[in-house]
């Protein structure tokens, strides 16, 4: 699709911006929880939940948000997915009860459903692959000020003022993105024949999960980032409540995760231009899976072990942030299926993962400390690295993988 220079500029920013504050919410809001659980009179146990109902959220109508931006077009369901967000930001600031507060951090999640079904989907439609994958690794670098910032700055605005103030900020922060999405947002074709009733649509669903080599991409995606994001969720309670650092030591030791995860996308940016997406996910698994090894053994240097976990996290991070936008666009078009219905159901599976995870991330720090968590993590790159063999197997690159990734 050709579009004005104009657009070309200000459909990303607008679509970043929104991503960004979507992001936000969560990660300035992970430091603020503890805040938030005193407010509630609850025990830390519910920081973690937090996230789990802010990706439930995220996960709950994936399948019906993709193919309605099918069959109506992508521009008013992203409309629709922006207003909903600003309404629940503002509407938590009336809660009185922890559920009530995780019941709506539920509701905003579902932002997350639109930024990838719907908002990313039309990217991938509107540009050409080399100038999307580098599109794509530009606003990501964007995105990512929200997990290098949020901490540091959710930590400093909590100070400043009560957690409702933060969740005004972000709601005109979203009337922006909106305004910006409304003028500048391309339609793509739209699939007028698409049938969206619930029988035609669990139709849909299940021919595209029984493609194996989209579905390897689409596991192999979940399981990528599950160690981010539960890095996310437990952080706080690993670095304050049981490392018992201060709140901005916990900031400062965010860095080199998202530093980490920052530097893979300018490397993404930079070698796009000399190799194809496969040759960039080969050359994405060493860091990612020596990564979450050194973050093993690094528990137990006795002498600043949490730097020395964030900095092995930041390495797996570091592969992680070459490999996720170019598995995604690969994975996107294994199948010949709708691109919204497509990108509904990767997000779904990749949600789910995460959820499951996390709630495990929690139970196995609770019960073995951080030891066991990092274990788990790399056990979770060790999936991604089955499910990305399989996928490339079945792309005929097998031996070029194996020689990759050799250890």
């Amino acid at each position: 699709m050709s579009l004005p220079k104009i657009k070309r500029i200000m459909f990303p920013v607008s679509l970043v911006l929104f991503e960004l504050i979507v992001y936000v919410t969560n990660d300035m809001m992970q430091p603020a929880m503890l805040e938030v659980v005193k407010y509630f009179h609850v025990s830390v146990d519910w920081i973690p939940t937090s996230l789990t109902a802010y990706l439930s959220g995220g996960m709950c109508l994936q399948w019906f948000f993709g193919p309605l931006s099918d069959k109506y077009g992508r521009r008013p369901i992203m409309f629709f997915g922006v207003c909903f967000f600003i309404f629940s930001c503002l509407l938590i600031t009336f809660t009185n009860s922890i559920k009530q507060f995780m019941f709506v951090r539920f509701m905003q999640g579902m932002g997350l459903c639109f930024i990838g079904t719907v908002g990313y989907t039309t990217i991938q439609e509107t540009y050409e692959e080399k100038k999307c994958i580098k599109l794509i690794a530009l606003m990501a670098n964007i995105a990512l000020a929200a997990p290098l910032l949020g901490p540091l700055g959710g930590t400093i605005i909590i100070k400043m003022f009560p957690w409702q103030k933060m969740f005004v900020g972000f709601s005109l922060i979203a009337c922006l993105a909106l305004l910006g999405l409304f003028c500048f947002m391309p339609e793509p074709k739209k699939t007028q024949n698409n049938n969206i009733s619930f029988l035609n649509l669990f139709k849909n669903y299940k021919f595209i999960l029984k493609d194996l080599k989209f579905l390897c991409g689409a596991l192999s995606i979940g399981f990528a980032n599950v160690p981010l994001i539960s890095w996310i969720a437990l952080s706080p309670i690993i670095l304050v409540s049981k490392c018992k650092l201060t709140m901005i030591s916990y900031a400062i030791l965010q860095i080199p995760v998202f530093l980490g995860l920052i530097l893979g996308n300018v490397t993404l940016g930079y070698l796009s231009k000399k190799k194809d997406l496969y040759n960039l996910i080969e050359f994405a698994g060493k860091p990612l899976v020596i990564g979450l090894i050194l973050a093993v053994f690094s528990i137990f240097i006795k002498t600043y072990s949490s730097l020395w976990l964030t900095v092995s996290l930041g390495i797996y991070a570091f592969g992680l942030g070459i490999a996720n936008p170019c598995l995604t666009r690969v994975t996107l078009f294994s199948s010949k299926f709708r691109k919204g219905s497509v990108s509904a159901v990767i997000g779904m599976i990749t949600i789910m993962i995460l959820i499951s995870n996390i709630e495990l991330a929690k139970t196995v720090f609770l019960w073995k400390n951080v030891i066991a968590f990092n274990i788990l993590n790399m056990f979770n790159g060790f999936s991604w690295l089955f499910f990305i063999i399989n996928f490339f197997i079945k792309e005929n690159k097998k031996i070029k993988l194996l020689k990759s990734i050799k250890l």
